[in-house]
Parts: structure tokens; C-alpha cells; sequence
């Protein structure tokens, strides 16, 4: 079975350690700039309202709330922050909604940069929330297809398996673009406002990189796996 080879190990732990450095990295930066409090003393909602207003935005800036964490994902804890386009709500978790600390701005910003995106038609994004649907699918039911495909020697399973898989891929591959882009329109925001003083700008540079650096991760996985994928079906 293609489970038990070698490479196929090796690909899995390494997309494990992958995963958790990235991870640890953010909650990290995160834990660490929590604990440093904002000159301007501003919380991560108020934040958010102001940047939405500069934009001239109208979204809903609120908690994660039970129905925003069944919707979207998370479960109301640190890093569950998110942006709604359905609702075009932007949902803070507790520390950043009410937190004014370093952490809690840049993740606020980051996170109203995804409701300018989509008000203004960023096109990236646009082309994500477009194959959203197809992607989830296909991250669901890829690995089933490939698994029965092998087992079955049915080639033209594992290839809708591999094709949908690689749907998948591409919205990993999509979302980093789109992450950086609201990073840099937060940065920029905050500086610019005097949110924040340039004394600042590294806890919020080191925060937003962090969380950048989980999208590059899952981006960098799902191309491995892919490509280990098309590998053996060529076998």
C-alpha cells in the first residue's frame, strides 16, 4: 500500500513539522505582543471601526460568536479573529476585541483588511471565495478517491482524486497573496493614522509575519503532497 512508503512518511512528518513551527511562531508573536500594551491605548474593535470609516466600509465589527464559530470555523479563542464576506461582518476574538495591545491592533487591521479586499473587488480574493466551494470538496473527498483508486487499480479514480486535490492546492496557493495583502494594508493603516508610532512597528510586523508564515506552511504542504501524489499515479 502507497501509505506504508517511505517517501510517503517522509512527506507526512515533514508537513508536520512544517505545520507546527509555523503554528507555534504565530501564537508565539501572539502571546508575546499581547502583554505589550498600545501608546494609543485603542481597542482592537475600535481599531477596526476606525479603519473601516477611513475606508469608507460599512461592515459589522462584533465577537466570534457561537454561530460565527460553527460558520466559519474556530472556536472563539485566540487567533479565531475572521472576516465574513456573506455578512460582511469582521468577527474579533475576545483578546483582540476588547485587548488594546500591539497584538490585538495588528490582528484587527489585518482582519479589516480582508473587508476593503472584498469591497473593493481584490481580484485574488475574488477568484478564492470563486473555488471556496469546489476546494472544500475537494479537500474532503480527494484522499478517499486516490485511497480507493489504488486499492482498486482504477487510474481514473486516483486522477479525479489528484485533479480535485489540486484544487485544493490552488486555494492554499491563492491565500497567501491575499493574507499579505491585508497585512500590508494593515500595516500601512496604522502607521499612517498614528495608531501606531514606528517604535511599534515591529511587534506589529512580528505578529502579522507569524500568521503569514501558517498560510505559507499550508501552501508549501499541499504542493509536497500534491506533487508526491502525481508522482506515484505516473508510476
Amino acid at each position: 500500500m502507497f501509505y506504508m512508503d517511505p517517501l510517503y512518511l517522509f512527506v507526512m512528518f515533514f508537513s508536520l513539522v512544517l505545520s507546527l513551527w509555523a503554528t507555534a511562531k504565530v501564537k508565539g508573536a501572539f502571546a508575546r505582543y499581547r502583554k505589550v500594551s498600545s501608546e494609543s491605548g485603542l481597542t482592537g474593535a475600535e481599531v477596526a471601526q476606525r479603519m473601516l470609516h477611513a475606508a469608507e466600509i460599512h461592515a459589522h465589527v462584533g465577537p466570534v460568536t457561537r454561530r460565527a464559530r460553527f460558520g466559519m470555523g474556530g472556536d472563539g479563542g485566540d487567533l479565531s479573529d475572521h472576516y465574513d464576506p456573506r455578512t460582511k461582518s469582521v468577527h474579533l476574538s475576545p483578546h483582540v476585541y476588547t485587548g488594546s495591545s500591539i497584538a490585538a491592533q495588528a490582528i484587527a487591521a489585518h482582519e479589516v483588511g480582508h473587508a476593503i479586499q472584498h469591497a473593493q473587488g481584490y481580484a485574488p480574493l475574488k477568484f478564492r471565495n470563486l473555488i471556496t466551494p469546489v476546494a472544500a470538496f475537494g479537500s474532503n473527498i480527494s484522499y478517499f478517491l486516490i485511497l480507493i483508486g489504488f486499492v482498486m487499480n482504477a487510474l481514473s479514480l486516483v486522477k479525479i482524486g489528484i485533479l480535485l486535490f489540486g484544487i485544493a492546492v490552488v486555494f492554499q496557493l491563492i491565500t497567501v497573496p491575499v493574507e499579505l495583502d491585508a497585512s500590508r494594508r494593515a500595516k500601512e493603516f496604522l502607521l499612517q493614522s498614528g495608531i501606531i508610532q514606528p517604535t511599534e512597528q515591529k511587534g506589529v510586523a512580528a505578529v502579522l509575519n507569524a500568521a503569514a508564515l501558517t498560510y505559507v506552511a499550508a501552501a508549501a504542504t499541499a504542493l509536497l503532497n500534491l506533487a508526491y501524489l502525481i508522482l506515484r499515479a505516473r508510476e
